[in-house]
This record gives C-alpha cells, sequence and structure tokens, in this order.
C-alpha cells in the first residue's frame, strides 16, 4: 500500500474514533452537531500529529523521491534546455542594452 493511502486512512479511522468517543461522551444532539464535528478535527489533528507522525515521514520521503526522479528524468531528457523565464530575462536584458549602447546609435 503506498504511503499516501495509508496515511489518508489511517487519519479518517483517527478521526472517526474520535468523533465515537465524543459522541460517548454526551455530544449527540442535533444542537451538538457542529460541536462534535469540530471537536473531533480538532482532537484528531493532535492525535495524528503525535501518533502518525512516522506515516507522515514515510509519505514525505516517498513525495521526495518521486520528485527527484522526476528531476533527473527531466534533465536527461532536455539536457542544457532553459526554461522560458530563463530566454525571455535574456532576451528583454539584450533590448534593454541595445536601447542604452551608443554605439548603436546611428542618429547621433
Amino acid at each position: 500500500m503506498n504511503a499516501f493511502l495509508r496515511y489518508t486512512v489511517l487519519r479518517a479511522l483517527v478521526f472517526l474514533g474520535c468523533l465515537l468517543l465524543l459522541w460517548l461522551l454526551g455530544l449527540r444532539g442535533e444542537e451538538n452537531l457542529l460541536l462534535l464535528v469540530v471537536g473531533a478535527a480538532l482532537l484528531s489533528m493532535v492525535v495524528s500529529f503525535v501518533a502518525l507522525q512516522r506515516f507522515r515521514r514515510d509519505y514525505s520521503e516517498q513525495v521526495a523521491g518521486a520528485v527527484e526522479r522526476r528531476t533527473a528524468a527531466k534533465r536527461a531528457r532536455g539536457g542544457d534546455r532553459r526554461s522560458d523565464e530563463e530566454a525571455e530575462d535574456e532576451e528583454s536584458d539584450r533590448s534593454r542594452q541595445h536601447e542604452t549602447d551608443p554605439a548603436d546609435d546611428d542618429f547621433r
């Protein structure tokens, strides 16, 4: 099971567990529904931060590895190609230099 799916399922289970706990503690009525859901969300955030730290780290390592592989593949595929932004910056620098270069001014 990939790390993202495992972490997501565990977060959902923690939320449902907190929801059940608060419901058992007495937040049962329709007037307490908002308090039940918001309380369960806040409680599950705290519990997930502490209890699911290892799974979160595994997921972030998986994402970082995927980004590194994509970057390496892009470099291997593209060689020394410049980005569009770099090409535009270079073009604007050349045009600004041409505008301010007195040697290119034929009207003097």
